[in-house]
This record gives C-alpha cells, structure tokens and sequence, in this order.
C-alpha cells in the first residue's frame, strides 16, 4: 500500500482499512502508473510493475471443482465496493487516466475471481476503461478460460498466466 501512501497519505489506507506495511506491487517512489495499449483496443492492459496479478492461495487444481467451478462461488469471494470504490479511484489518478468518471471504470481482477484471482489484493486489482459498459470484452475472455479450466481442457495455472500476461491474447495462446 505504499504507493497509496506515497500517493494521497495515511487518509487512503485508512478508508481502505489496510496496513501501511501490507503488500505494494510498486515502490513508494514509483508512484506512477500507465495502462498500455492492447490487441483490441488503447489502455487495455494494466501495467505490470503496478498491477503484476495475484493469486488466491485457498484455489488450486486439486479443488477447483469446489471453488471456481462451482456456480456461485465467486461471491462468496468478491470483495465488496466499500473496498473497492475508494481503491478504484486512488488508481484512477495513479494510472494517470485522463477521464476521471468514476463510471467509466471497473476495478477489474487481472487474474479474475473465475481463475482463482486474489481478491483483495493491490497487486491484482486495476481501475480497467471500459466506459461503463459491462459485461466488456475482458469478461468474455475470463469466462471462456473458466469453461476451458473447468472441462479440463487447460491447467489453472497456465489460464491465470496467459490471462495476467495479456488477456487481449490469452484466448489465442491456450486455443480456447
């Protein structure tokens, strides 16, 4: 949370309700973060010093049949938007975004609730352009890699690598 800190004080982990000692996925000094362009369209990858991806350590191919192949289970998980919304637009400003409008972003899990994404953490979550239209493109792509997981067709981890590396091509490298 250091670039939090480094960006609007103590004041944004307090609203959080986090450590100033908890994970950062960017040095202090490194406030500055900017989305780059994918595949598909401008601004639709995060960037990876900022936003890397992380997992959740209670999903594992083992148990994937009780977790995220279990309809429903990602609620369970889904943090709720008082966690969400004042990150949202602390990364608003660290990405740089020319538009401000809240609405016109999700905070999107890089390596989705559906593929076993950490739901809290900084490291995976990520103010994503998507002008308030959802579901957008990512979420088609997150659920195609959930069927292809939960039929077998690709390991866990090869879906939640392809996913954080470049969603706009992840379908593409694991031919699903």
């Amino acid at each position: 949370m250091k670039r939090y800190l480094a960006l609007a004080g103590a004041s944004a982990v307090a609203v959080l309700g986090l450590s100033a000692g908890g994970a950062t996925a960017a040095s202090a000094s490194a406030v500055s973060c900017h989305a780059i362009n994918g595949n598909i369209a401008t601004k639709t990858l995060p960037d990876r010093r900022c936003t890397p991806g992380a997992t959740n350590s209670a999903v594992t191919q083992a148990d994937i049949g009780t977790t995220i192949c279990r309809s429903g289970w990602t609620t369970t998980v889904r943090p709720p938007e008082s966690y969400t919304e004042p990150l949202k637009i602390a990364q608003i400003a660290e990405y740089h975004y020319a538009d401000r409008k809240v609405g016109d972003y999700e905070e999107d899990h890089l390596i989705p609730l559906e593929l076993g994404g950490s739901p809290k953490s900084v490291k995976n979550l990520w103010p994503e352009y998507d002008a308030g239209k959802i579901p957008n493109a990512k979420d088609a792509v997150e659920n195609a890699l959930n069927r292809a997981v939960c039929s077998h067709k690709v390991s866990l981890k090869a879906a939640q690598t392809a996913i954080a590396v470049n969603w706009t091509t992840a379908r593409a490298r694991l031919h699903v």
